[in-house]
């Protein structure tokens, strides 16, 4: 019987000594999770969102301090193929999205509302039908690896090293050839990533392999089975809403915008079009003539050689 005791108690302090081991600090818990803890060592750009980069890892770690909050984001292609009849051009831009961050528990999604159809009324209701009968687009999805004092971090490598410009499906739709995204062979590309009050700019090199099929690709690319090109990604601020519209008119020469209010009385176009103009306020209001408080500035391209140079000012001037 005391034997029986003996190991009994043994046995109980035993397991009491490893579940004593087994649990941590609290306290240490809740500071291992800090954005502090988790980016020690990490490279900082302040700015616009906040970032970290990883050199060890090859990581981008974004903080988001402003969650809700909609934003521009716009990629583009810096480093192009280099055949017009392809389309995947050097400088081309891409799609124009007004994003937001949204967390939902542990993940943080990248969400783009559908402002083709919209609700201008001061019905909520009415709003939320419209918005709810329209698909919405939750471009990604990040898992919150820390946070600290309302912000929080995740790691937008993946997301910056994907064919957000469409690369593949130009290639396969112009035939020349069925790509597929290399990981391997693509990476942050750090010297044209920085950060700005105003705006995140992020780039990456990103390679695809596959088998050329035709003539245009098999001209240009270095090797015609791996093909590398840069991506660019800028988070942009939007301005504030001081900007006034102008309906659309076809005998104007601009290039119009629509989107559809299904809060328009009936027997009004339920179509709303715009055209597409530089925000332009005058010095003088008063005056007929004034110039502008932020004029339109267009650059040259660096790469421009003379005598081109030279004759492309000219002529704006």
């Amino acid at each position: 019987m005391r034997f029986r005791i003996y190991w009994l108690l043994l046995g109980c302090l035993y397991l009491s000594c490893q579940t004593t081991a087994s649990v941590p600090s609290t306290t240490q818990e809740v500071q291992d999770r800090t954005i502090t803890a988790k980016v020690k060592g990490f490279s900082k750009y302040e700015g616009y969102f906040d970032y970290y980069w990883d050199a060890k890892a090859g990581k981008i770690w974004l903080e988001i301090a402003r969650l809700d909050e909609e934003f521009l984001y716009v990629n583009s292609l810096p480093a192009g193929v280099g055949s017009n009849d392809i389309g995947l051009d050097r400088g081309q831009l891409g799609d124009e999205r007004i994003v937001k961050f949204v967390r939902v528990g542990p993940k943080v999604l990248l969400v783009q509302p559908n402002y083709d159809y919209r609700a201008y009324t001061d019905n909520m209701d009415e709003v939320k039908a419209v918005e709810d009968a329209f698909a919405m687009a939750v471009q990604e999805g990040f898992k919150v690896e820390a946070e600290e004092d309302g912000r929080v971090l995740v790691d937008i490598t993946n997301f910056l090293l994907r064919d957000a410009h469409g690369v593949i499906g130009t290639l396969k739709r112009t035939k020349q050839g069925s790509y597929k995204l290399s990981k391997e062979r693509s990476a942050i590309y750090l010297d044209r990533t920085k950060n700005f009050p105003k705006n995140s700019e992020f780039e990456a090199t990103i390679t695809f392999t596959g088998q050329p099929a035709g003539s245009y690709i098999r001209s240009v690319a270095a090797d015609p089975q791996t093909v590398t090109v840069r991506m660019h990604h800028s988070f942009i601020q939007l301005p504030d809403d001081d900007y006034k519209p102008r309906e659309f008119d076809p005998r104007g020469g601009y290039f119009g915008i629509s989107y559809y209010d299904y809060a328009t009385p009936i027997g009004q176009p339920i179509q709303k079009r715009y055209i597409a103009r530089h925000r332009l306020e005058k010095k003088n209001p008063g005056a007929a003539m004034s110039e502008a408080v932020e004029p339109i500035v267009y650059y040259l391209d660096r790469g421009t050689p003379e005598p081109v140079r030279s004759a492309l000012l000219d002529g704006a001037r």
